[in-house]
């Protein structure tokens, strides 16, 4: 399997300290500064000093405010703009109904739908690591292969359609292959991350389980690509020692409370696991012997009291 690695999965506004603790952090500092300069400024002899740090203190309560405003209008602006981006590349008018509405796929039609899989396409590369919009691609690029398959069959002979839709499914299957393993590798690296980060065995099965659906389904339009291949094999490995750490962790929490016989079984389903898997040979057979001593050492001990 390629290598993983990190997948930013959503995008989050600006984090700002709520306005309210902001305004009232600000007129205490403010007030602060107000006693600090009077007491420097302060001799007792006239009111100039309490004016002057009056002065500043409000010139420094409205100037920290005018400067959050600023910022806080660029930042949300930012945001929304980076919002509106997403969601025009989101919103990028290819329907999948329309490729159905009309029975014949004419040249002009034929060509609009292309040109909005190729938008679509590139978009889906400007956003790298998402795996939506590979998926997108992916079945938009179905939806026309489909369509393509029908009208070419039922196309008369010495039609001017036949070349310009050869060469849209041409060009369909090839971003259908692309976007299909960039999708297959993003969405199973995320899931396997999550695995990992787990702690509990669930988890980890669930999210195991899902990310090997992820390669099979790809393996189902392309069952000799070698990257999905070794993929799978990766991810049945990795199936196989999580199942067998946790009947490890729960035979060695058994025979620590004394229940030797649930130990022992525990045990022997792990060795079934491993039985079962793929892995190398040698390292298979290496861990089973290692369990089966395990199992031997409880037999040998005497049943607790």
């Amino acid at each position: 399997m390629h290598p993983f690695h990190e997948v930013i999965v959503k995008d989050r506004g600006p984090l700002w300290l709520p306005a309210a603790n902001y305004y009232l952090f600000t007129a205490a500092t403010s007030f602060v500064l107000f006693f600090l300069l009077w007491g420097v400024l302060h001799d007792g002899l006239d009111d100039l000093p309490w004016i002057i740090a009056g002065i500043v203190a409000a010139l420094a309560f409205c100037t920290t405010v005018f400067i959050r405003e600023v910022l806080m209008r660029s930042a949300h602006e930012r945001f929304l703009s980076a919002k509106r981006l997403d969601k025009s590349v989101r919103q990028i008018p290819v329907r999948k109904s329309d490729m159905r509405m009309s029975a014949k796929l004419t040249l002009e039609r034929n060509e609009t739908i292309l040109s909005e899989i190729r938008k679509k396409s590139e978009a889906a590369k400007v956003l790298g690591k998402f795996a939506e919009a590979h998926r997108e691609v992916v079945d938009l690029c179905n939806e026309y292969l489909n369509v393509a398959a029908d009208e070419l069959a039922n196309a008369r002979s010495g039609s001017p359609r036949i070349p310009a839709i050869r060469k849209g499914r041409d060009g369909a299957r090839l971003r259908h292959r692309y976007h299909m393993l960039q999708w297959a590798e993003i969405e199973a690296r995320s899931l396997t991350q999550a695995a990992n980060a787990s702690e509990k065995a669930p988890n980890k099965l669930e999210r195991a389980q899902k990310a090997l659906g992820v390669v099979d389904q790809a393996l189902e339009s392309y069952p000799h690509e070698s990257a999905l291949i070794d993929s799978r094999a990766a991810l049945q490995g990795f199936l196989t020692s999580i199942r067998v750490s946790d009947s490890i962790e729960k035979a060695e929490r058994a025979f620590h409370k004394g229940n030797n016989k649930r130990a022992i079984s525990l045990y022997r389903t792990a060795i079934a696991d491993l039985k079962r898997s793929d892995i190398d040979i040698a390292e298979r057979d290496c861990a089973a012997e290692k369990i089966e001593s395990e199992i031997s050492r409880i037999k040998q001990l005497k049943k607790p009291a």
